[in-house]
């Protein structure tokens, strides 16, 4: 059975970049465009990974990274950040926030595809 990835991305191009990459690797890709929806559909989904931009509107990856760790459903579930920010703190803050990985935009394709195989 496909190993289940949930992507949170409120970009629409780079939310189906990550998907059709996810597919082509054997992974059932679920997108979430609105990150208010994302803990919901975690619930229901129960993806073995969740992929998680940090610059969301109406509610950021780190607050969804928060909730995400703090439901005993789906505290155990691996997040890997995708987000623009590049500084040392910034991936410092990501990781403190409850992210087991941490992968800058723009994405290496073969580094995403790496960071998602050693997460999973």
């Amino acid at each position: 059975m496909a190993k289940k990835v949930l992507v949170v991305e409120d970009n629409e191009l780079n939310l189906k970049l990550f998907c059709d990459l996810l597919r082509a690797h054997e992974y059932a890709a679920e997108p979430v465009r609105d990150g208010r929806e994302a803990v919901a559909r975690a619930r229901e989904f129960m993806p073995d990974l969740i992929v998680m931009d940090i610059q969301l509107p109406h509610v950021s990856g780190f607050e969804l990274i928060g909730q995400l760790k703090a439901d005993p459903a789906l505290q155990g579930i691996p997040i890997m950040a995708v987000t623009a920010y590049a500084g040392r703190e910034d991936e410092e803050r990501i990781r403190a926030a409850g992210a087991d990985a941490y992968v800058s935009k723009p994405i290496s394709l073969t580094r995403f595809v790496d960071a998602i195989a050693a997460l999973l």
